[in-house]
Order: structure tokens, then C-alpha cells, then sequence
């Protein structure tokens, strides 16, 4: 009797089990497993350099002194990776990278390409000799390129370098409509002034009213050029006045 109990009250749960639920659930078992089959395959190939490699770069963007070369060789690693797996934003920093290149854009394009725009920087001034500045005033590093041999030459402490080439605009605006040139603009790192003209004459203008003073050098230039001598430094770094220092005995002096 007790067989006979056991066994129909194993009839009985098995009669209570849910059978569609428990097919149900093992078919949504068996769905997820192979999704999770199908995105690990996916991601191999995804990753897969050689199932989908990067097969093309698109560089836009005006370029004067960034070679195919050189952006070739800022990518070469980069490119080994597949089309999915490289880091657009490793592109960016490898063509930033780059010393004449000031900003860069980098997007994937379908199938196979990677679309670039570069922006390169504009030297307006030679920087503490062996640099540069560009249109915004920041101090960048990059080779000579020919062509820039003319642009003024400017000086003084890395961070000053936005004002001192704001100043240089301003000096430079000044002097231009009274017929002069600026070539040489030098902070000093006690803040002091020194302006060399295209006509070679220095003026040195102290840490004040630098303003003031080239136009005091332009009201008094008339006067100097009457002189036999002529003009090599004018010193201005007085409250009224200026000194002037000439050629003659410049030539004695040595």
C-alpha cells in the first residue's frame, strides 16, 4: 500500500507541473544561449582585424606643410586594427600629434573607412627662436617650413606669450600708419619692452606706457633724421624725453 501511495502522489505532482511554462522557459534558455553564441562570434569578427580591416583614410581638410607621409606614419599601428576596433579618438590624438597639425576630426564611414579632417596651424610669429605662435597666441613646436622667414619675431616668458603678441599687434598698428614696421617684439622677465624696427633702429621702452612712448618716438623721428648720424637705439624708458644712441658710435665702441 505505501508503493502504491508513493506512486500516485508522483502521478499527482507531475500532473500539477506547469509543462508549457517549463517548455517555454527552456526554450527562451536555448534562445539566449545562442544570442549569447552569436554576439561572442560577433564580436570576434568585429575585433578581427583581417575579417574587417580598415581599408581606406579620407584626409580633408587644406594642408600646407602635412605630408601623406607623415600622417601615414602617425596611423601605421593604428591601422592594424579592424574597422570596429580602432579608437577614433586614439586617431585624433595620433594626427594632433603631428607638429604642424592644430586640430584633427576623425569619423567611421561604412564600409571600410575612417574620414579625417585636419586643420592645420597658422604661424603668425616666430617664437623665442626655435618656435612658434599661432593666430590665438599659443606657443606650438614644429620645424621651419619655407615661406614663414618673414614673420615678426617675438619673445618672452611662455605665458605671456598671448599678450606679447597682442602687443605686437597693437605696437605693430601704431607704427604701420606712421610709415614704420615692427620686425622684433622681447618682454624680459622684469616685464620690460624692447621693439626693434625694419629700419633696424631699437627702441626700448621699459615695463610702462610702452604705447605712449613709440609715439613719442614717432613725434621726435623727424627731428632725428635731420641729424648726420644715424639712429640706432633710442631709449624711452623716461617720464619725458628719450636718449638716443648712434651709429657712429656704435662703430667707435667696437
Amino acid at each position: 500500500m505505501a508503493l502504491k501511495d508513493r506512486l500516485h502522489k508522483g502521478r499527482a505532482r507531475l500532473a500539477g507541473v506547469n509543462w508549457y511554462l517549463c517548455s517555454g522557459i527552456g526554450f527562451l534558455l536555448l534562445v539566449l544561449a545562442a544570442f549569447g553564441m552569436a554576439a561572442w562570434k560577433l564580436g570576434l569578427v568585429l575585433n578581427d582585424a583581417e575579417a574587417l580591416p580598415i581599408e581606406a583614410v579620407a584626409i580633408k581638410g587644406e594642408r600646407q606643410y602635412t605630408t601623406d607621409a607623415e600622417i601615414r606614419g602617425a596611423l601605421q599601428d593604428l591601422m592594424q586594427r579592424s574597422f570596429f576596433s580602432a579608437d577614433v579618438a586614439e586617431v585624433q590624438q595620433a594626427l594632433e600629434a603631428l607638429p604642424w597639425v592644430y586640430r584633427a576630426s576623425v569619423r567611421r564611414e561604412w564600409p571600410a573607412k575612417l574620414k579625417v579632417y585636419l586643420q592645420e596651424q597658422v604661424a603668425v610669429a616666430h617664437w623665442n627662436q626655435d618656435e612658434w605662435l599661432n593666430e590665438h597666441g599659443e606657443v606650438f613646436l614644429a620645424p621651419p617650413q619655407p615661406g614663414l622667414e618673414n614673420l615678426p619675431w617675438l619673445a618672452g616668458p611662455e605665458p605671456m606669450a598671448q599678450e606679447v603678441l597682442t602687443s605686437f599687434r597693437q605696437m605693430d598698428e601704431l607704427l604701420r600708419i606712421n610709415s614704420f614696421k615692427l620686425d622684433r617684439l622681447s618682454l624680459s622677465p622684469r616685464h620690460a619692452w624692447e621693439a626693434t624696427l625694419g629700419n633696424g633702429i631699437m627702441l626700448e621702452l621699459g615695463r610702462e606706457d610702452k604705447m605712449a612712448r613709440i609715439q613719442r618716438f614717432i613725434n621726435v623721428y623727424p627731428e632725428l633724421v635731420k641729424q648726420e648720424k644715424s639712429v640706432a637705439r633710442v631709449d624711452l624708458r623716461y617720464d619725458t624725453g628719450l636718449a638716443v644712441g648712434w651709429e657712429d658710435a656704435q662703430e667707435e665702441s667696437r
